[in-house]
């Protein structure tokens, strides 16, 4: 990842969410975001057979969890796996949406044994998966958690993410190094 990003992703986070008029604090639904984009987004059961995705899941698990198109009119859709659980979804469509936000150009089309596939660079990849974080779960909304003892699996189930998610972010971001720092400090006094 370029250098300085994460502190560019938190920023970014955060002008959305003041222009969203929310809190830098506040959960944000990721729908509410895709409509503030202007991004329409959609169960892919609705642009292919339900049976299609799941014979996929089976071939490769986790193989397709969500996808950005831009129409021809310029209007993007978001289409993502409905067999995905929720907190899965919230994810994959902050990833989508971060990519847009970033303004990635995502589309590579590369050739493997004869079969042609788009594939993602992998800095844009790792770029889009720590700001959807970052939307998802900003700095100060988990500074506050923190200080309020708030553990990975609570910050999962009210923010709608993943464990995984809250987990990581608590981690990546220093906030709970943060915490257990300005504690101690207070503890010494």
């Amino acid at each position: 990842m370029r250098r300085g990003f994460k502190t560019e992703a938190e920023r970014l986070a955060d002008r959305t969410r003041t222009q969203m008029g929310l809190r830098s604090d506040a959960g944000l639904p990721i729908l509410d975001l895709a409509a503030h984009l202007g991004v329409r987004v959609y169960s892919a059961d609705r642009l292919v057979a339900r049976e299609e995705l799941v014979e996929l899941e089976e071939l490769q698990p986790g193989a397709f969890s969500a996808a950005t198109f831009q129409l021809p009119n310029r209007r993007r859709v978001i289409a993502y796996n409905p067999l995905s659980e929720r907190v899965r979804t919230n994810s994959d469509i902050a990833h989508e949406l971060a990519h847009l936000l970033l303004d990635h150009d995502v589309r590579e089309i590369q050739q493997l044994a004869g079969q042609t596939f788009f594939t993602c660079d992998p800095e844009q990849e790792e770029e889009a998966n720590w700001l959807a974080g970052c939307l998802l779960l900003p700095r100060p909304l988990l500074v506050a958690e923190a200080f309020a003892g708030s553990t990975p699996e609570y910050l999962a189930n009210k923010y709608q993410v993943s464990l995984p998610m809250a987990r990581w972010r608590l981690n990546a971001s220093g906030v709970l190094l943060q915490v257990q720092r300005a504690r101690s400090t207070r503890t010494k006094r």
